[in-house]
């Protein structure tokens, strides 16, 4: 099965509904321990990625994903619009010149996603933010890819460690933002940013 432009879409599609179906749950946890946007700037932010997607022309799949990205920072140039932003921007340049994907350059599209995201926060897992799930749902998937899994259940693999990575958060203290000023307060909530991650992930494995 090979990733093509009307996957991209339908990925987009997908995350979209999920951000708006947890729009007041993500602006909940931000009340909480932000600054209460998050919902506000994923549904904008996807709903502009959908839209750009759909009206765009382009066939070379690294283009219209880095395109989509820029879109998308220029819609909602908060920070997390901004680190998603630059996660299809880095996701785009890895398979610049592609009109569809095989299998492992889908792994490698969603794990230079993850690079884009880690490059533009500096962050790592550990540190509580989106990388805690996105991390682990990349590393599953290029995995379960190499062992020749499809890409439906490797998708499905990946969707349950990007969970995984996003509910142990609940354990690490913020190293950015404003987690750093609650301190140990933090405990026992799952971070904000990783529940967008996860929820990035649910999106792929919906539309694999």
């Amino acid at each position: 099965m090979a990733f093509t432009r009307e996957n991209f879409i339908a990925f987009l599609e997908s995350a979209s509904a999920l951000m708006n179906e947890n729009k007041q749950y993500l602006i909940d946890l931000d009340s909480a321990l932000g600054d209460g946007d998050l919902g506000l700037t994923m549904t904008s932010g996807f709903t502009e990625a959908v839209a750009f997607a759909k009206g765009s022309s382009e066939t070379d799949l690294g283009k219209l994903a880095a395109q989509t990205g820029m879109a998308m920072s220029k819609k909602v140039p908060s920070t997390m619009g901004t680190l998603v932003a630059s996660g299809f921007m880095g996701a785009g340049k890895a398979v610049k010149g592609k009109s569809e994907l095989s299998d492992e350059e889908a792994a490698a599209f969603f794990t230079a996603f993850t690079d884009g995201v880690c490059n533009r926060g500096k962050a790592a897992v550990g540190d509580r933010t989106i990388v805690d799930a996105l991390k682990p749902g990349s590393d599953a998937f290029a995995a379960a890819v190499k062992e020749g899994k499809s890409l439906h259940d490797a998708a499905s693999i990946a969707c349950d460690s990007a969970q995984k990575g996003s509910e142990s958060t609940k354990d690490l203290i913020g190293k950015f933002g404003r987690a750093v000023y609650y301190g140990d307060k933090v405990l026992g909530v799952v971070d904000q940013g990783s529940v967008v991650g996860a929820l990035i992930y649910k999106a792929m494995a919906q539309t694999l």
